[in-house]
């Protein structure tokens, strides 16, 4: 688990930048689920996902300590806005490496921070190790975007903001990319209501996390093929995988038309907009079967940078 008093430490260190997002109810989304269902909008955080979290924590935790001349990353999209919004908030230059595929939303916010991009592959390994020699080259200081402590305690400052907005929950809902955010939120609710369950939510064309699982150790699985393009990690990490195996009560997969379906459900009903990744938890509350009947639950919606291209096209799906 990550320590509590890190997650402490990172609430105080971002407290005064960042937002407490809300939770949000939709009446007929939890009548879908046969329980209720409570929605935190990290779509409606800075950046536009949880991933300013951890990444302000990581940075300002090296500014603090002095001589940080610049940060680098390897990120889909959302990491690297976060990684650059931060970098801006502290003054430094900020470089960030991105898959070919990247959304072009995504790709245009991290350059409106003033951060430089650059474009490698289109895995997460291939980003990172391009991440690694570029933090080598210029000396700047490589923010994982999941595989750091800092990092991750930061997103546990989700957990945290939950059970003080959610009493009596009994379903924590948390979707997985390379694990730094469920690695973070988990450590938090097991460290103070481990009676809570946490479940990770994977689309069924990038599991990496539920593979590993099955397996009893990190599986590497080829590129992710999903609407999800801030879920496609081919590994977990090194340091989120174990948190995962010891705090992760259960973890099961969807498939991109539940996702889709979800996004629909969460702009029609809940009034927001989500990214198909910030959906896949609340896509397994909503499945037909009603896995969490009974139940008090909080999906996550992870972020809301979607490209609108690419939103149009599945709204359009439902008519």
């Amino acid at each position: 688990m990550i320590e509590h008093a890190r997650i402490l430490a990172a609430r105080e260190r971002i407290a005064d930048v960042l937002i407490k997002t809300p939770l949000l109810e939709s009446r007929s989304l939890s009548e879908m689920t046969g329980g209720r269902l409570l929605l935190k909008a990290e779509n409606l955080q800075r950046t536009g996902s949880f991933k300013a979290r951890g990444a302000l924590n990581r940075v300002r935790l090296a500014a603090e300590s002095g001589g940080l001349v610049g940060v680098v990353t390897g990120s889909s999209g959302n990491h690297g806005q976060a990684v650059a919004y931060a970098a801006a908030r502290v003054g430094v230059p900020a470089h960030i490496v991105v898959p070919t595929d990247a959304s072009a939303a995504k790709v245009e916010a991290a350059r409106a921070f003033g951060a430089e991009v650059e474009f490698c592959g289109t895995t997460s390994r291939e980003r990172l190790l391009r991440a690694a020699a570029v933090a080598e080259e210029l000396g700047y200081l490589m923010v994982p975007p999941y595989d750091d402590p800092d990092v991750m305690a930061g997103q546990g400052t989700v957990g945290l903001e939950i059970l003080e907005q959610a009493p009596g929950l009994d379903t924590v809902l948390v979707p997985i990319g390379g694990g730094g955010l469920i690695s973070g939120i988990a450590s938090a609710i097991k460290a103070l209501r481990p009676e809570v369950r946490v479940i990770g939510v994977e689309p069924e064309g990038a599991c990496a996390a539920f593979l590993s699982r099955q397996a009893g150790r990190r599986v590497e699985i080829p590129a992710g093929l999903t609407v999800a393009d801030g879920l496609r990690t081919v590994i977990p990490g090194s340091l989120t995988f174990p948190v995962i195996e010891e705090t992760v009560d259960e973890l099961v997969t969807v498939p991109d038309a539940a996702i889709e379906a979800a996004l629909r459900l969460i702009v029609s009903r809940a009034k927001t907009v989500v990214e198909p990744s910030g959906a896949c938890a609340a896509a397994y509350a909503l499945l037909p079967s009603r896995p969490l009947s009974g139940r008090k639950a909080v999906a996550v919606l992870s972020g809301g940078n979607v490209d609108l291209a690419v939103l149009g096209r599945i709204l359009a799906r439902s008519a």
